[in-house]
């Protein structure tokens, strides 16, 4: 991530599919999972931790070893939402895409131009393509 962009230029935050995919791997009620997951969806990472340090179920303690690696990227999902995806989905995609166009039968790519490809790419798809273009210029 540090070489996409500046730290003020970026927000990463954990995917809320790949969160909920460790947080059901906990063999825990439903009722006291859904209480978990309400917590995390507003960024409640320190309540739901202590939440799953009363549980003895199995898988709990991955769960929670996950959640506080985790935890800087973990966002209230509710008010994120609003302002922008919060799903990998279209990133994935677009990585696999970019993948397969890379590997076009008969297209000949030297590696030391492949991150640079992968920069306009990125470029345009962000609507920066002309400040990167002019940047590069000057």
């Amino acid at each position: 991530m540090s070489q996409i962009a500046l730290p003020s230029q970026r927000r990463e935050i954990l995917d809320w599919y790949h969160l909920k995919e460790n947080l059901y791997k906990v063999q825990e009620s439903p009722r006291r999972l859904k209480q978990l997951e309400a917590l995390l969806w507003r960024g409640q990472t320190q309540r739901g931790l202590g939440l799953i340090d009363e549980w003895k179920r199995l898988g709990a303690q991955n769960c929670y070893g996950y959640i506080r690696k985790h935890r800087e990227w973990i966002v209230d999902y509710q008010q994120q939402q609003q302002d922008s995806s919060i799903g990998s989905g279209s990133v994935e995609s677009t990585v696999k895409q970019l993948g397969r166009r890379i590997q076009i039968s008969g297209a000949q790519w030297k590696a030391e131009n492949i991150n640079q490809v992968l920069r306009q790419r990125c470029a345009y798809l962000d609507g920066r393509l002309g400040l990167f273009t002019k940047a590069k210029i000057d």
